[in-house]
């Protein structure tokens, strides 16, 4: 049976009530508990919180890369219309790499320690596509130089350990960008990269989307990096969402108090030669989630209304989010 295609106005991915839990000897971590997504053709969404929120195992649950003790206990993962929650190993196996990519955030998770570079990339390419050797390795080559790799017929043949890790996240990088797929779930890809690099593979993925149409969903903690990038922010904390909208909205006039809490914590020159405000306290543990509101330990803002689970609402700024006393807008 052929995998539904996708309509004009229909998003690439959409996430609904997404929940995906790991069932442990101490209890059930929601890891991912009721998170609704969307990213259309041509679209960067950045998702962004502290470690622990939740937002690589909702890039993981999209490709179908959770194992047990975790699984998808509820929601729905559709790709181009295609419930990917729903879908076999094979029907996944097919979308991976050509379809739908993903960059994770350690390289070795990729690539293969027993195997030089240029077999793995043509053999990525080959998987998916019936081209000769020589056509696939053209590829290759051409895939390294646009990720800052000098000298990529040297690099071809060398073996992971041979490469520096931040040569190895390029090769990563590029190897994911080989078959231009139609979503690219990137986890922290560029983490490890100096400045000068890490700029130019952001440019590398705002042209493949711009020009392509290819959908990004970029998985970080930096707002400073996703502010730059993303044409819509949203922000994820203990498993869910708690603000989402423009990315010009969510930067310039935060509706939820972790979000201002984020976007406090970047250094700016204004900020220079100063403390840098802290968000108070640590993430909760996703096991002992605090009654209510699961940020309102760490909440300035926090009263008895916090006691109770707020829900996900519109505010004035054209953002939504998740806060019983939600910031007031700014102007954007």
């Amino acid at each position: 049976m052929a995998a539904p295609t996708n309509t004009a106005a229909e998003p690439v991915l959409q996430i609904e009530g997404l929940k995906t839990h790991f069932f442990t000897h101490g209890g059930v971590v929601k890891a991912v508990d009721g998170v609704d997504l969307q990213v259309n053709a041509g679209e960067i969404l950045g998702l962004v919180g502290e470690s622990g929120s939740g937002k690589s195992i909702t890039g993981f649950s999209v490709i179908g890369l959770i194992d047990p003790p975790g699984r998808i206990v509820e929601g729905r993962i559709r790709y181009r219309g295609e419930d990917l929650a729903q879908a076999g190993e094979r029907r996944l196996q097919q979308v991976r790499g050509k379809e739908i990519a993903m960059i994770f955030q350690d390289p070795m998770m990729t690539l293969n320690p027993v195997l030089r570079v240029d077999t793995q990339m043509v053999e990525a390419i080959q998987a998916h596509e019936k081209v000769s050797e020589a056509a696939a390795r053209a590829r290759a080559r051409e895939a390294l130089a646009r990720v800052g790799i000098a000298a990529p017929d040297e690099r071809l043949l060398a073996y992971p350990h041979q490469l520096s890790g931040g040569m190895r996240q390029r090769v990563a990088i590029a190897i994911a960008l080989l078959n231009q797929p139609r979503l690219i779930i990137a986890d922290e890809p560029t983490t490890a990269l100096d400045v000068t690099i890490q700029a130019q593979i952001l440019y590398e993925v705002q042209k493949l989307c711009r020009e392509t149409g290819t959908a990004l969903v970029w998985i970080t903690h930096d707002l400073a990096v996703i502010s730059g990038l993303a044409d819509r922010i949203a922000v994820m904390y203990a498993g869910r969402i708690v603000e989402a909208g423009s990315a010009r909205q969510v930067i310039g006039a935060p509706s939820h108090p972790y979000t201002q809490g984020l976007i406090d914590s970047i250094p700016t020159r204004q900020t220079h030669g100063t403390l840098l405000r802290q968000i108070p306290g640590m993430t909760p543990s996703l096991l002992h989630l605090p009654a209510g509101c699961a940020f309102r330990p760490r909440c300035p803002r926090a009263d008895a209304a916090c006691l109770q689970p707020p829900a996900i609402a519109a505010q004035a700024s054209g953002v939504v989010s998740r806060c019983w006393h939600p910031l007031e807008a700014a102007h954007v």
